[in-house]
C-alpha cells in the first residue's frame, strides 16, 4: 500500500510539472511575436511631405534595391568568387541582401516580401506591433512594441569585413547618406 501510495505521489509530481512546463509553452507561443509586414505598410504614413517623404527616399537608395542588385552580372561575378551560383538564392547573400531573411516563417506577414531588400524593418524592427499611429506617436511605446533605433552596430551587422564586396565602414558618414528625419514642425 505504501508503494502504491509513493507512485501515485509521483506520478502526480510529474503530472504537475508537465503542466506546468506546457502552460509555459504555450504562454511563450502566445506572447506577440513581432511581423515584418514590408515597407509598403510603413508607406501609409511615411510617405508624405510631414513625415519628410521618408518612403521615397528609402525607394531612392540601395538598399531598396538590395535584392535586385544580387542579380546583376557584377553580384554573379562576385557570388562565382564565394563559390556562390545564385546570389538571389543564397542564404550567404539573402541574410544582408533581404529583411528578416533568417526570420521563421511565422514571424513574415502576407504582406511581406523579400523582394524589397533592405527595408525599412531591417534598422527599425519588425513593424507589425508599432505600426499603429497611436503607438508611433511615443517613443517609449514604439520602443516597447518592437521598433528599434538603429545604431553602428546593427549597420556593422552586414556592412563588415565579412561581406564580399567590403568598402571602409564609416556610420557617421554612412548615416548621412541615409538619413530620413522627420521635418520639424513649423
Amino acid at each position: 500500500m505504501k508503494k502504491l501510495f509513493t507512485i501515485a505521489c509521483l506520478l502526480a509530481v510529474f503530472a504537475m510539472i508537465f503542466a506546468s512546463v506546457s502552460l509555459a509553452q504555450e504562454k511563450a507561443a502566445a506572447k506577440a511575436t513581432h511581423k515584418y509586414i514590408g515597407a509598403a505598410k510603413c508607406k501609409m504614413c511615411h510617405n508624405t511631405p510631414a513625415q519628410g517623404e521618408q518612403f521615397k527616399k528609402w525607394t531612392e537608395s540601395k538598399h531598396s534595391k538590395a535584392f535586385e542588385v544580387l542579380a546583376s552580372p557584377e553580384a554573379l561575378e562576385v557570388g562565382k568568387k564565394a563559390g556562390v551560383e545564385k546570389p538571389q538564392e543564397s542564404e550567404k547573400c539573402l541574410v544582408c541582401h533581404v529583411t528578416g531573411f533568417a526570420a521563421p516563417a511565422e514571424a513574415k506577414d502576407a504582406t511581406f516580401a523579400y523582394s524589397e531588400g533592405v527595408g525599412c524593418e531591417a534598422c527599425h524592427g519588425a513593424g507589425s506591433d508599432y505600426k499603429a499611429m497611436s503607438v508611433m506617436k511615443n517613443k517609449e511605446a514604439s520602443i516597447a512594441a518592437g521598433m528599434v533605433v538603429p545604431d553602428e552596430k546593427l549597420c556593422k551587422t552586414c556592412h563588415n569585413e565579412n561581406s564580399p564586396t567590403y568598402k571602409p565602414f564609416v556610420f557617421a558618414d554612412a548615416f548621412k547618406l541615409i538619413a530620413h528625419a522627420k521635418p520639424a514642425a513649423k
